[in-house]
């Protein structure tokens, strides 16, 4: 068989129990039920977390952008694409975040993709990630030309020290000291807890180096009106998703004047991508009115989620966070495969996280605790782990 190690590492995968396969979910909105081959469960897996996803208001509004602008941007941004929505969008965004400029992007992957490798054109970049990035900030960082460190997660001392590497060579070589990029996760994506921002900021301004944040899952969730990782310190360059909190889809980033520049003239995945749904970026303009008003939403996570720790067993390996994440460390592949599933059994939609989105014999169940759910929600969902892990 032509390449065929496809069957072999599909089959692979099977016995390390990390298969996937597509689950097709025929529910009308990904509210706090999925229904899954006819049959309804309570969806703990979602990031819907404010639950905004087919919120009257936001759909209204994407009709409205359907009528005025059609569904279809029909051509990238730098041809004829870019129509009066994506700009109005951009502008509440750059308002709402306090930022000069603001790039739309299909998705996050492709806006993380981007940035990584159009700063990294040549080795005098140097690239510091944490080493809990996404798998897009690590694939756009190795497939640039820069030279990329990865400092252990959280640890604001080796990253400091990999800093100083790089400022003590740089003194060897002064002609040209390099560029440095500080890479993190705001809020990390499989255990929930947040970035020491502020920390971060301060060590990217002492050696001269930009920030960037991954927001995805802290946008909307994090800050008095939802800015997430902005609302703590001063970020040179954000990345967040619209298709989690904010309830449509695409992403942005934002960034100063000269960096948008550059992006919109050097940016592949920028300039040879049909843009974003005019449609969809109306209805976000909606969805963002709304994120900043309604403050129930963020404080209804806290205390549902105050309530899920206070209910769970202790012995219960549970990572503490403040955002709507709530990993459950189990370790063994298959055996959070089995908890998953009797999870299912009692009514439950509960994924099973494996390698390689987590390092090995580190499996878990990620708990998604959003606005949408309530405390009877919350009550049997403790309950059902309780027995399950048991």
């Amino acid at each position: 068989m032509n390449f065929d190690f496809i069957r072999h590492d599909v089959k692979e995968q099977k016995a390390k129990s990390r298969y996937r396969q597509l689950v097709c979910n025929s529910t009308a909105s990904q509210g706090k039920e999925i229904v899954v081959n006819g049959k309804s469960y309570l969806n703990f897996s979602s990031n819907d977390y404010l639950g905004l996803n087919n919120h009257v208001e936001i759909n209204k509004a994407l009709q409205e952008g359907a009528d005025k602008f059609g569904v279809c941007a029909s051509s990238s941004s730098l041809v004829t694409g870019y129509h009066y929505a994506h700009q109005a969008l951009e502008d509440d965004i750059c308002q709402w975040l306090n930022k000069p400029k603001c790039l739309l992007f299909s998705s996050g992957f492709a806006a993380n993709l981007a940035l990584f490798q159009a700063l990294g054109k040549n080795e005098e970049s140097h690239f510091y990630l944490d080493k809990l990035s996404h798998a897009s900030m690590i694939d756009g960082a190795y497939h640039s030309k820069a030279r990329v460190k990865r400092f252990n997660h959280n640890n604001i001392d080796h990253l400091t020290k990999l800093l100083n590497n790089s400022d003590e060579g740089a003194t060897d070589s002064p002609s040209k000291p390099p560029s440095k990029l500080i890479a993190s996760e705001g809020v990390f994506s499989m255990d929930g807890c947040q970035a020491k921002v502020l920390e971060l900021a301060q060590v990217a301004k002492s050696h001269q180096a930009w920030l960037y944040l991954d927001d995805a899952h802290s946008i909307g969730v994090i800050g008095n009106e939802g800015q997430g990782s902005n609302y703590f310190a001063e970020i040179d360059i954000t990345m967040a998703t619209m298709g989690k909190a904010i309830g449509t889809s695409g992403a942005f980033l934002t960034c100063d004047e000269d960096l948008h520049e550059y992006l919109v003239n050097f940016s592949r995945h920028y300039i040879y991508s049909t843009a974003i749904s005019p449609a969809i970026a109306w209805a976000t303009r909606k969805s963002i009115a709304l994120i900043q008003k309604e403050h129930w939403r963020r404080e209804k996570i806290s205390e549902l989620s105050a309530l899920f720790s206070e209910l769970l067993n202790p012995e219960i390996e549970l990572v503490i966070t403040q955002s709507s994440i709530h990993a459950i460390i189990i370790g063994d592949e298959k055996k959070a495969l089995n908890i998953s599933d009797e999870l299912k059994k009692q009514g439950i939609w509960l994924t099973a996280i494996r390698p390689p989105t987590v390092a090995t014999n580190s499996s878990r169940l990620r708990v998604t605790i959003c606005a949408n759910h309530n405390t009877k929600d919350i009550k049997y969902l403790a309950e059902c782990i309780n027995k399950a892990i048991a």
